[in-house]
């Protein structure tokens, strides 16, 4: 029986930190979703060992760090995060563009469940702002998936 690399996990926490860091209100309203886009990867790159329940507990402690109530994070990401795992063998052939084409609809598709249970919950109206963390997680993926990748090849992560 295999163990879970520290690696992932190492990456899955400083992207829990970036998610919370204190940012500038200006900047802020671009903040990618880092903890999306590491979950992609790794989901993407090793299925076996980062999947649902991944995201599941990953979720939780997005919940706990930010405040929100327990399992509107915990939900978008499992959607996301199972999308990206019943088709991981095809989004593998794709170039690392067209991959950052599918982040952005699988980013889009977190916020709209994240939007949608915020908005059954609290009434939050819709604003177009809402989005721009879709466009910076797109362009962000490339550097994302080098720097990982990198570092799962480095230290042979299985």
């Amino acid at each position: 029986m295999k163990t879970r690399h520290p690696v992932i996990a190492a990456t899955i926490i400083i992207a829990l930190v970036l998610q919370i860091m204190p940012l500038p209100i200006q900047i802020d309203t671009y903040r990618p979703d880092w903890v999306l886009i590491v979950l992609s990867y790794w989901s993407m790159a090793l299925p076996h060992r980062v999947n649902v329940g991944v995201a599941f507990v990953t979720g939780i402690a997005m919940d706990i760090l930010l405040g929100t109530a327990l399992g509107i994070h915990c939900f978008a990401l499992s959607v996301s995060v199972y999308t990206l795992a019943a088709n991981y063998q095809r989004l593998r052939n794709y170039s690392v563009w067209q991959q950052a084409i599918i982040i952005g609809l699988i980013s889009a598709l977190y916020h709209a469940v994240l939007f949608w249970l915020q908005h059954l919950l609290t009434g939050i109206p819709f604003q177009l702002s809402y989005l721009w963390p879709v466009a910076s997680s797109m362009v962000l993926w490339p550097w994302i998936f080098w720097l990982l990748r990198k570092a799962r090849r480095q230290l042979n992560i299985s």
